[in-house]
């Protein structure tokens, strides 16, 4: 099966591409893009394209890259041996699987999502160097070789917070997500809010792309910010003529789904205070 927009995703073409290309050269797809432009969320409609299960590890900047292949808890066994337990014995009882492992193990192939590796320590991405190259690690404790059953499809996000080594990125199939376009993005909104009103929609994204555009924008709205934005508006019942604004209100109706920052919002305050002083 091959991958490509479902009911609830829309993927470009150079998204299906590179999607699809992963797949064949059975090497794991990183995927950057802005926050909000559904890079955790391609992981699941792969999933749910190739009708495979999905397992999710997301990662943290306390995550170190053992915890995926399994945890030997030793205090446990410790205690354990200190009351007289008889699992002490076998030291399989204190092997703590992780994600790599249950997608090593499982009866099919999985989609294997790693997200947001950029959080975690420079040397997360090389400590996972070997086990996704031989699909296969080590338990030390209790000797026995951990080898993929199925090769998982695994996809890597990042928001580029910061650099990944060239030895990990020399192993991946690289796809930068780049923000939608207008006729994207209605496209997108159509899967969200399929009775909203043309007239509604185009107005609301032409301002929405304005406030993307505005020069000293401190963070710009993504898509699920948007997504967010319309939902509101249409909750409220506002059309078309009440989203226009005049020199005076340069702030959007409803804008703290869409401005996140003070900044933000007191850029756009001394937009509408110097209209007023040129009006």
């Amino acid at each position: 099966m091959k991958f490509g927009s479902t009911g609830s995703y829309v993927a470009t073409e150079d998204l299906t591409v590179a999607v699809n290309a992963a797949v064949a050269l059975e090497r794991p797809l990183l995927v950057k893009g802005e926050p909000g432009t559904g890079k955790t969320e391609l992981a699941r409609e792969v999933a749910a394209s190739l009708d495979t299960p999905i397992i999710e590890w997301h990662i943290k900047s306390t995550t170190r890259a053992h915890q995926g292949l399994y945890e030997y808890d030793a205090v446990s066994r410790l205690r354990d041996s200190q009351l007289g337990d008889e699992r002490v014995n076998d030291v399989a009882n204190y092997i703590r699987r992780g994600k790599l492992w249950q997608a090593f193990e499982a009866p099919a192939r999985t989609v294997l999502l790693i997200d947001e590796i950029d959080k975690a320590d420079i040397e997360f991405p090389n400590d996972l160097l070997q086990e996704l190259d031989r699909m296969e690690f080590h338990v030390y404790e209790t000797g026995e070789t951990i080898r993929a059953a199925h090769r998982p499809v695994v996809i890597i996000t990042s928001n580029n917070e910061k650099e990944l080594p060239d030895a990990f990125l020399r192993r991946c199939f690289f796809h930068y997500i780049k923000f939608p376009d207008m006729e994207t993005m209605k496209r997108i909104v159509a899967l969200h809010h399929p009775d909203i009103k043309d007239s509604l929609l185009t107005t609301a994204l032409t301002q929405f792309f304005e406030i993307r555009d505005q020069a000293g924008l401190k963070k710009k709205p993504s898509t699920s910010e948007v997504l967010d934005w319309l939902k509101l508006l249409l909750a409220e019942d506002l059309g078309a003529e009440d989203l226009r604004r005049d020199g005076a209100d340069a702030l959007p109706r409803l804008h703290g789904a869409l401005l996140k920052n003070e900044q933000d919002v007191h850029l756009f305050e001394r937009l509408a205070f110097m209209a007023r002083r040129q009006g």
